[in-house]
């Protein structure tokens, strides 16, 4: 499943050019901006988030595709706008809900590994309207907090040392944050995207010696853990 995402993303591609092929070329007459067609930018994407398992958080993009849907069936008058405007904020509890009932058990523990490394405080690293590149290499790194505001942030701890298991908490609201890490460590996330994404590119390995929790939460902003 490590690739799945992926291959979904070429098969779209990969459908897309033949339409465009074939139409060109008259074998088709296939219709490709059809009402609503907008709506598959939200759509395809946000499906395709489902399978991706460098994606931190599912909820943002069950979100989405709910809401792509009901705006193609809007668009298709299918359904009228004001059920849609009664349907969307039940959707979207009840999406955050289940959200929270499976992930309660797996976050747990990250949880638990978070409140212990903010007793022994973390170094806070902002950037608002502007970009911090911080680089620990040679230095020991007990943990930190990001944030990035309509800027960005990059932690570079790739040479960093790392005694022990330490947290990360990471904020970016219409912002972006980057976090490179050694290759011998382990990386787990608590993520909580809002129409943004988290994405932790680092497999998890059974022998890494230090874990790193990372506690995300990104607003029309992404998070890049590799």
């Amino acid at each position: 499943m490590k690739n799945i995402s992926k291959s979904l993303w070429g098969i779209v591609f990969v459908l897309i050019g033949l339409f465009i092929g074939l139409n060109s070329f008259g074998i088709l007459d296939i219709n490709l901006f059809f009402d609503g067609w907008w709506t598959l930018f939200i759509i395809v994407p946000c499906f395709i988030g489902l399978f991706d398992p460098e994606n931190g958080g599912k909820s943002g993009n069950l979100i989405g595709l709910l809401i792509g849907i009901c705006l193609l069936l809007v668009a298709r008058d299918i359904v009228n706008f004001d059920f849609f405007a009664k349907l969307i904020v039940p959707l979207i509890l009840v999406c955050i809900g289940l959200s929270m009932i499976f992930n309660n058990r797996i976050q747990a523990k990250i949880t638990e590994k978070v409140q212990e490394g903010k007793k022994d405080g973390l170094e806070s690293i902002v950037a608002t309207f502007s970009e911090q590149r911080v680089n620990k290499d040679d230095e020991k790194f007990k943990g930190a907090s990001l944030d990035a505001v309509f800027g960005s942030v990059v932690l570079d701890l790739r040479r960093a040392k790392l005694e022990k298991d330490t947290t990360i908490i990471a904020s970016a609201i219409f912002g972006g944050i980057e976090i490179l890490v050694p290759s011998d460590v382990c990386v787990k996330v608590k993520s909580t995207p809002i129409f943004g994404g988290v994405s932790n590119r680092v497999s998890h390995r059974g022998d890494a010696k230090v874990t790193i929790y990372v506690e995300a939460f990104s607003m029309f902003g992404g998070i890049d853990i590799k």
